[in-house]
């Protein structure tokens, strides 16, 4: 029995004429026949009654008919929808990221994303922690994951997509404010707002203090980079973040960003569990997201 059998019986009981069969499919009415008798020798009893006006299918046929019916047409349908998924036209991208990632990341690739295949849908799950992306990678729960570039990951490759330099934000009266440079022993004096310790940028950041042998003590803790800056801009203490356009929204924030040169820049970019079993549509977005990135 197989699927082409099931397919050519449906035909058959919903015609009742083995040659119309038999034209629609451009073979002979014996091979339409012989679909039949296999099906009747698989399941051992007799399926069509044949007539002077056709074939009916027999009180069993029925019930073959109406069960192989309508499996084919849930098959028939999951395949136009893999052949759309296929051409990228529907279906869905599941993307994890952090709190601060669509809109610095992301913004003009999910607009664009949506006039392209303005069938398709975005899931975005927001994680504390690119170790959190990682995990639900491997769980299976999304496609895609924004991530800061570290350690590998058994079964996840990842992707550089931009680097991005540190800065100290600080409020416009601070005395770090107005001068010309900061050095890394300058980094003494602040008030350090830090970032989760599971956090993989945090990480990056003690290792680049600790080789310049800085160490910062803690006034305060936060879970993103933007309330870090916000923190800062309300007095509370210095944050040091990858350089993003924080203050876009509001240019006249009270807000000084100092580049830190001497740290080593911050890679982020995409983390999948292999690019050549990506979708067409989760290509398409990990894509525009590099175009984005690459033309700030």
């Amino acid at each position: 029995m197989t699927f082409d059998d099931l397919r050519v019986f449906v035909a058959v009981c919903q015609t009742g004429n083995l040659s119309a069969v038999a034209r629609e499919l451009a073979c002979t009415q014996p091979a339409v026949s012989q679909h039949v008798k296999r099906l009747e020798q698989a399941t051992g009893v007799r399926l069509l009654e044949r007539g002077p006006d056709g074939v009916t299918p027999t009180l069993e046929g029925r019930v073959l008919y109406a069960a192989a019916r309508d499996g084919i047409l849930g098959v028939d349908s999951a395949l136009r929808q893999l052949s759309e998924m296929s051409r990228g036209q529907t279906g869905s991208v599941r993307v994890t990221t952090g709190a601060t990632t669509i809109r610095n990341f992301m913004s003009d690739a999910v607009v664009k994303f949506r006039q392209r295949h303005p069938c398709a849908t975005l899931e975005f799950h927001t994680m504390i922690s690119s170790r959190r992306c990682f995990e639900s990678l491997t769980e299976g729960a999304v496609d895609l994951a924004w991530v800061t570039i570290g350690d590998t990951n058994p079964g996840i490759e990842q992707r550089p997509v931009m680097d991005l330099p540190w800065v100290l934000a600080v409020r416009d009266d601070d005395p770090l404010a107005h001068r010309a440079s900061i050095a890394p022993t300058d980094l003494t004096e602040i008030r350090h707002i830090r970032l989760p310790d599971n956090a993989v940028s945090r990480i990056h950041l003690d290792i680049a203090l600790n080789r310049l042998g800085i160490q910062l003590a803690p006034e305060t803790g936060v879970a993103d980079w933007n309330t870090a800056v916000l923190l800062a801009e309300l007095g509370v203490g210095h944050a040091i973040v990858p350089a993003l356009p924080y203050s876009s929204a509001a240019p006249d924030r009270p807000l000084r960003f100092h580049p830190l040169p001497f740290l080593p820049p911050l890679t982020v970019g995409w983390a999948v569990r292999g690019w050549e079993t990506l979708s067409p549509l989760a290509r398409s977005f990990a894509n525009l997201v590099e175009q984005q990135c690459q033309s700030r």
